[in-house]
């Protein structure tokens, strides 16, 4: 996307029809991600939903099979975040209250990263994906397809703080072309 020129009066691209489940709707909308046909894919936190928003529709589409609240491999608890994969064709979204993050294409579904209290994602041009784990105040980064690890701490893990080492409950991520 180029932005040149901020447009002085906004509007809306996805919900802006008040709270609710329907497809013109979102209840607690979290992390966004747009993609290079700027389709925007909402994590709908409340709906336990992502949806996808076409560019310039009218209503999003819930994305196939995700759409109840659950513990299983086609149902969510409390969506923080998703991403899109291109590389892989799936997206990848933060499963918080299942704590998880898994990978969704309409080939297959797989758990990623379990047991983490995940909240924002990012990837970088290398394929590497960063999660940010609110409760022990810490980001960390997994190497594409080496997912059966720990990781490697990136930002913060030492405890929580103010100081230039330390994280305060950390969401959302963004990471640089660099």
């Amino acid at each position: 996307l180029n932005f040149n020129k901020w447009k002085q009066n906004a509007i809306t691209v996805a919900g802006g029809n008040g709270k609710g489940q329907e497809l013109n709707q979102l209840n607690l909308p979290a992390g966004i991600f747009i993609d290079i046909k700027k389709n925007i894919f909402i994590a709908d936190n409340d709906n336990n939903r992502i949806v996808e928003w076409k560019y310039n529709a009218k209503e999003g589409q819930t994305i196939e099979s995700i759409n109840k609240q659950g513990n299983t491999m086609n149902q969510l608890d409390r969506p923080t975040d998703v991403i899109v994969d291109q590389q892989n064709q799936s997206i990848i979204i933060a499963d918080h209250n299942n704590r998880r993050v898994i990978r969704w294409s309409n080939r297959k579904q797989q758990t990623l990263i379990q047991n983490i209290h995940c909240y924002g994602l990012a990837m970088d041009k290398h394929g590497s994906l960063y999660v940010s784990n609110w409760k022990k105040d810490e980001v960390r980064r997994w190497k594409m397809g080496e997912y059966n690890n720990d990781g490697i701490i990136v930002a913060g893990g030492n405890r929580q703080g103010n100081e230039l080492t330390q994280l305060n409950y950390p969401n959302f991520l963004f990471v640089d072309k660099d």
